[in-house]
C-alpha cells in the first residue's frame, strides 16, 4: 500500500492567502443618433439586454434625451460579446446604432 502524498514544500496556508480577484466589469451603453428608431433601440434592449419593456423604455429615453444610456454590466468578453451583437442587428436593420464598452 501507498503512503499519502506529503511534500513539505507546499503550504496549505499559503494556497488559500492568495486573494481572488473579480473580473474587471465594463459598461455597455448605447449612443443616440438621428436615425435610428426608439422602437428598433427598444427591441435591443429587449432583446440582447434582457430587459423588460419598462427598463428598455427608460434606458432607450436616457439615450434619446441625454445622448447615452447604460444597458447593463458585464465581464469583458460578455460587454464585446453584446457590443458586437448590437452592431451587426443594427446594420442588419439599416439603422446606424452605436453601442460601445467603457471600465467601471
Amino acid at each position: 500500500m501507498s503512503r499519502p502524498f506529503s511534500d513539505e514544500r507546499i503550504q496549505p496556508e499559503a494556497i488559500f492567502d492568495e486573494e481572488l480577484k473579480e473580473p474587471r466589469k465594463y459598461k455597455v451603453m448605447l449612443h443616440n443618433d438621428d436615425y435610428t428608431t426608439m422602437d428598433f433601440v427598444v427591441e435591443i434592449l429587449i432583446n440582447v439586454f434582457s430587459k423588460s419593456s419598462s427598463e428598455a423604455m427608460n434606458i432607450m429615453l436616457a439615450v434619446h434625451n441625454e445622448g447615452i444610456g447604460v444597458c447593463g454590466v458585464y465581464t469583458a468578453e460578455v460587454a464585446e460579446t453584446k457590443v458586437d451583437l448590437v452592431h451587426r442587428l443594427a446594420k442588419r436593420a439599416g439603422f446606424p446604432l452605436r453601442c460601445s464598452m467603457e471600465g467601471v
